[in-house]
């Protein structure tokens, strides 16, 4: 069985497996979504890493930037000595682009009242773990985004700036504009993601109900208590008194593949799908439903580079992660995690929390004393709906795997570049190649290594042969150790000519001393074609 591949930058599908002509068919993974997404990004993959905040630093953003996606650094719960700090280890970690992410959510005001009723609701576990409850101080744990961290950030002008809970203020909005950031945020909601647009989000994330952590939601209150979810920014017409009971705003929340055909169609950005994807099949279904990327957050959560705590981690892969729910009882707002002992025992969605991020100091003590003995009966066990992708891995091999995802929708997306059109027949937008006749070069290797450096090598090659020596297609396979490259030229010179590049000559020395184990190559004319399903001329 032929499983995608990337060798030099190129894929074949298993789908095309059914065409052939002297070769089997070939495609190139060049669909007009991707390309824009990634022409913004910067990226190779249109592949953002979520950023999950508690569980991970600038490490696993660097390792995902450096595999070709996007990293991402939490950014709202960390000190300002703290955020310098991992922002200086994200710049000097990578020279590929990068995202910072921040809240907006508007801090509430204190309520004595709603402080005593959330610990009153705590106290039994206090009693039962021996702690003293009266000598827990308030406090925030997570600060939105300001002028603040503005400053701080504006000296590293970083090249992706993404938000949580809306957008911050429009003066802010503008000054991270004014450094070439682009602005990504998070719509949980069609009116969510009209509004982001209409206030200078360049990207929505279209955040499904099935995503881990934090919902999104700025449009609508959680308690009947809480100030207006709006961010900074209140929406034209919004009702001040905005409020209800949260498991009624909660109904207005839609799973990934029902909310991201409705935001496509609705705004005129790119839209992100997030919520539940945690595999090329996930990636490969919301291309499809017309995605312009993936966000991917709980398949990282097992990764090398994450700091998820082994309690986490072993939840995450054990029977208790196929049980989540969405909860407010460790923040004040619904985040979605794996159900424990304090979700079940207060109620996943508890009427006693205080509002966001209120709920986090009381509760952060009950965590640290249970963790100590081993038990995450109080902890935020933080995870999508389908964790079936969490892995002990390197998070580069975990990008690698989920980016087969979009090459194997290359067919699907209309981007054939088949076995050979009938003669005379019109050559489809990004269709077949365009020759009567031509040459193949099959390219055949076992595998010794590949890393970054084997990846930017393979893309410079990709756009050596299609942009400046007259190849037609160009792509690849993986079974094992084995790979199969195969591209279609119009004649010998061209070949010849890019053989003999310096860059060319370059990657054949790398390749034999640090890639492959071996390999060989052949070049072939093509003299006839078929399909099947059979085509006219066959």
């Amino acid at each position: 069985m032929i499983f995608p591949g990337h060798v030099f930058g190129f894929t074949l599908s298993p789908r095309v497996a059914h065409t052939g002509a002297l070769v089997t068919g070939v495609l190139r993974t060049d669909n007009p979504r991707m390309k824009t997404l990634t022409d913004l990004l910067h990226t190779e993959f249109p592949l953002i890493q979520a950023p999950m905040a508690g569980v991970q630093g600038a490490a696993l953003a660097i390792a995902v930037s450096n595999a070709g996606g996007l990293g991402s650094l939490p950014c709202a719960m960390l000190a300002p000595e703290a955020l310098q700090r991992e922002l200086a280890a994200l710049s000097a970690g990578t020279q590929q682009p990068w995202n910072v992410n921040f809240f907006c959510h508007t801090p509430p005001e204190p309520d004595a009242a709603r402080e005593a009723t959330w610990r009153a609701a705590l106290a039994p576990f206090y009693a039962e773990a021996g702690l003293d409850l009266a000598a827990v101080p308030a406090g925030a744990g997570r600060v939105p985004f300001s002028a603040a961290s503005a400053d701080i950030l504006e000296p590293f002008r970083p090249p992706v700036v993404s938000f949580h809970f809306g957008l911050p203020a429009p003066e802010l909005v503008t000054r991270v504009k004014s450094w070439g950031s682009l602005v990504l945020s998070s719509a949980t909601t069609v009116d969510e993601a009209r509004w982001l647009v209409a206030h200078g989000a360049d990207v929505v994330i279209a955040q499904g109900l099935e995503a881990g952590g934090h919902r999104g939601m700025f449009l609508t209150a959680t308690s009947p208590h809480a100030p207006p979810l709006r961010g900074s920014l209140p929406p034209e017409g919004a009702d001040p008194s905005w409020g209800g009971p949260a498991a009624d705003h909660l109904t207005t929340q839609m799973g990934t593949f029902a909310l991201l055909p409705q935001i496509v169609a609705a705004v005129d950005v790119p839209v992100i799908a997030a919520g539940g994807i945690a595999d090329a099949a996930g990636v490969a279904v919301a291309m499809a439903l017309g995605a312009a990327g993936v966000q991917v957050g709980t398949a990282y959560l097992c990764s090398a580079e994450a700091t998820t705590s082994e309690l986490h981690r072993a939840a995450l892969q054990s029977e208790a992660a196929r049980h989540t729910a969405l909860t407010n009882v460790f923040t004040g707002r619904p985040a979605r995690g794996i159900v424990n002992r304090v979700m079940r025992e207060l109620g996943p969605l508890s009427p006693a929390a205080p509002a966001f991020p209120l709920a986090t100091a009381a509760m952060a003590p009950l965590r640290a004393h249970f963790e100590a003995l081993g038990s995450g009966d109080f902890s935020p066990l933080w995870s999508g709906q389908n964790a079936s992708g969490c892995r002990s891995l390197p998070a580069a091999e975990i990008t690698r795997q989920l980016t087969q995802g979009f090459e194997s929708m290359a067919p699907t997306l209309h981007r054939w570049r088949g076995s050979l059109p009938p003669e005379g027949a019109a050559i489809p937008a990004g269709g077949g190649p365009a020759l009567e006749s031509g040459f193949v070069v099959i390219f055949r290797a076992k595998a010794r290594a590949l890393d970054a450096d084997y990846s930017a090598m393979a893309a410079q090659m990709r756009e050596l042969a299609l942009t400046q020596f007259g190849c037609l297609d160009f792509t690849a396979a993986t079974e094992g150790e084995q790979e199969i490259a195969v591209s279609y030229w119009p004649d010998e010179a061209s070949i010849r000519a890019w053989k003999q590049h310096t860059d060319h000559l370059a990657a054949q020395r790398l390749g034999r001393e640090r890639w492959y184990a071996a390999y060989s190559v052949e070049i072939a004319e093509v003299k006839r074609r078929y399909s099947h399903p059979a085509a006219p001329d066959s």
